[in-house]
């Protein structure tokens, strides 16, 4: 019987439990969650008081709240709140529980407390807690009737300038080509197919921009834009009835193709641009360096976005909620000599190749040339199809950025090599070498294979008259005596076979393919007068000459104004003699009537210099293309040291154009 009784008390006790009064605790709890997550239809079909569903229909909450919630980027919600005792709401119809509310949007961080009501209601025979909802709960002080405002204010772009102040990017006026329709006077077809030939364009591309929809036979239909430079093609325009301009900000390249490579240009962010900068603060309409220094630099040209959120009253007021100011792009002086690079690119303009200046004692980079070009001002603008593909079937290949490439640096090396050998012992700058003909073998492993010589002189040889006469077969002899190990470990220590320190990136210079050079092997004699597979970029080449100028040390290049002044890449690459060696017989490459610099023997300048030809051929026997290279400072000012690389000079003078160019760059 006792056990009868107490199985009946069991089932009682569970029944009282199952049938315990509904908390406004759990409800709320179970609302927050669901509010978390967004999940806002259940918020409202589960939750809200029957009140609130009159005054709120499914598409005032359900539809617009979580659109409301991704347009301010709102994330990291989140609600406390302190839980009623029991006696706070037993036996009561309505309570009052006050929330801290807090959450991250698209403007920054919003921090507010707010009162949520909890109703008792019945529905479907049972009673349970429902939130008497109020649009304040999703922003402080939202009404109904209210509109919310996000604005976002793009930040104005830093600009670039050159060591002298002078303007390599700016934020200027640009062009904006446009028609007006009712001013064509019927002659309709033929301006727009004489307006697609002169902005490079396509009918059909004019006539998609006429028939927009907002389109209005006496509204500006804005065309295409164009650099304000191109007064001559504006003119032209002008004499198309309907054809008119306004002016429009715009990124602006004032030195055009001269500095197009180092500069680079923007455009509008591609997706896989996007998603490659995702979590960066990029969207959809971002502009973003596209290369140059404005891709290298975008980060802190571009600034950051600033972002708004009001609530805008009926009556026009507005209350911001929350802000994040707009900062703009941070401006970025470099070492750059803009004159001294349009000069340069002058200089160099028909010719393929690629240029570097420094100031040899600073390590400051005055110029980086890559020629043909193209105008950065186009491409920013948005480059026609027709003439993006005029660029690409250049034989010149005017994209191609070539100070960034590597080349052989053929005899320019032997300067290098020469200082390596006074380094190591194996000559001094007496020694000589008796060298008959123009042609030399090692024979055994070599079998018939020759290095060739383009002087041939009589007697012993030492290193001064072998550099003025620039004798392949000296320093071939030169590296193949040092033996593979210790040549490479004298490169290395000039930098090659390592990254350059330098902002901009540029193709790493090697060696040989893997970093070793073989005891009597024709790749070792080869190396040492800078054929073989030694490549390095132009910049790369210029550092290597300053250790002839400053007592052994090489300095470190450097881009940017501000950038702390290192000083040195490497000390004591070489001796104080072998320097001054070295540079002895680079001054005498260039005042010796049979020197192959003389051609830069200036009388105003006491320049030096080496001369270096980098034949570039796929088998043996080939005549091949060839590049000239010429390498030269003033010794006495040391304040400019230039190295300039010419492709395709074998029908066109040699090394000896090369060092024309750099001598008329120097007068």
């Amino acid at each position: 019987m006792k056990k009868l009784f107490f199985a009946f008390a069991m089932l009682l006790f569970v029944l009282a439990a199952c049938e315990k009064e509904p908390s406004p605790n759990d409800r709320l709890n179970e609302y927050v969650k669901l509010w978390d997550k967004n999940n806002f239809n259940k918020m409202y079909n589960e939750y809200l008081s029957s009140s609130v569903k009159k005054e709120f229909k499914p598409e005032d909450y359900v539809d617009r709240y979580p659109k409301v919630y991704k347009d301010l980027e709102i994330s990291d919600l989140k609600v406390t709140y302190k839980k009623l005792g029991e006696d706070d709401f037993k036996k009561k119809e309505k309570v009052s529980i006050p929330l801290q509310i807090s959450f991250h949007t698209m403007a920054g961080n919003v921090k507010y407390e707010e009162k949520v009501t909890l109703k008792k209601e019945e529905k479907d025979d049972k009673s349970n807690w429902y939130i008497d909802w109020k649009p304040s709960l999703l922003l402080p002080g939202l009404e109904k009737g209210d509109k919310i405002k996000p604005v976002t204010v793009s930040p104005k772009r830093g600009e670039i300038r050159d060591r002298n102040g002078s303007e390599l990017a700016v934020n200027g006026e640009v062009f904006q080509i446009g028609v007006i329709p009712e001013k064509m006077d019927g002659h309709d077809a033929e301006v727009k197919k004489q307006l697609a030939s002169l902005l490079d364009m396509s009918e059909k591309e004019i006539d998609q921009k006429l028939n927009a929809s907002w389109v209005k036979p006496d509204l500006f239909v804005p065309i295409k834009k164009i650099p304000s430079t191109k007064e001559d093609l504006v003119q032209k325009l002008y004499e198309l009835p309907g054809v008119d301009k306004q002016n429009a900000e715009g990124r602006v390249y004032p030195f055009g193709k001269a500095a197009a490579h180092l500069v680079g240009y923007v455009g509008p962010i591609t997706a896989e641009e996007l998603e490659k900068h995702k979590g960066k603060g990029y969207t959809e309409s971002s502009v973003i360096g596209k290369r140059g220094l404005e891709q290298v630099f975008d980060e802190q040209l571009r600034g950051k976005a600033g972002e708004t959120i009001s609530i805008v009253k009926p009556d026009g007021t507005e209350k911001v909620i929350a802000e994040n100011k707009v900062q703009d792009g941070k401006n970025i002086s470099v070492t750059i000599d803009g004159d001294l690079q349009t000069k340069i690119y002058n200089e160099m303009k028909g010719n393929a190749g690629t240029a570097a200046a420094i100031h040899p004692v600073t390590g400051e980079v005055l110029s980086l040339v890559s020629s043909p070009s193209f105008d950065p001002n186009d491409f920013a603008l948005g480059v026609s199809s027709k003439e993006y593909a005029k660029l690409e079937k250049d034989p010149l290949q005017p994209l191609i950025n070539r100070f960034a490439l590597s080349y052989a640096p053929g005899s320019a090396i032997k300067p290098i090599t020469g200082a390596i050998a006074l380094e190591n012992g194996t000559l001094n700058t007496s020694s000589t070498k008796t060298i008959n003909g123009k042609t030399w073998g090692k024979g055994g492993s070599w079998g018939d294979y020759k290095i060739t010589r383009v002087h041939e002189t009589s007697g012993p040889v030492n290193m001064q008259t072998a550099m003025i006469y620039s004798d392949n077969i000296f320093f071939a002899q030169a590296a193949l005596d040092m033996g593979g190990d210790k040549f490479v470990k004298g490169l290395k220590n000039f930098g090659f076979a390592e990254e350059i320190p330098f902002t901009y990136p540029l193709k790493k210079s090697q060696v040989s393919s893997d970093g070793t050079l073989k005891n009597d092997s024709i790749m070792l004699g080869d190396t040492g007068y800078g054929q073989g597979q030694m490549l390095t970029n132009i910049l790369q080449l210029a550092t290597a000459y300053t250790p002839f100028i400053n007592s052994g040390n090489m300095i470190k290049p450097y881009l940017l104004l501000d950038e702390k002044k290192t000083g040195l890449w490497k000390e004591h690459v070489i001796s104080s003699g072998t320097a001054k060696s070295i540079s002895t017989m680079l001054r005498q490459v260039v005042a010796d009537p049979r020197g192959t610099g003389h051609g830069a023997n200036l009388p105003n300048r006491a320049l030096a210099g080496k001369t270096g030809t980098a034949e570039l051929k796929s088998s043996k026997g080939e005549k091949g293309k060839e590049n000239g290279v010429f390498v030269a400072y003033d010794s006495n000012k040391k304040d400019l040291l230039i190295a300039i690389l010419i492709e395709g000079v074998e029908k066109g003078g040699g090394s000896k154009l090369v060092v024309q160019k750099v001598a008329n760059i120097f007068k």
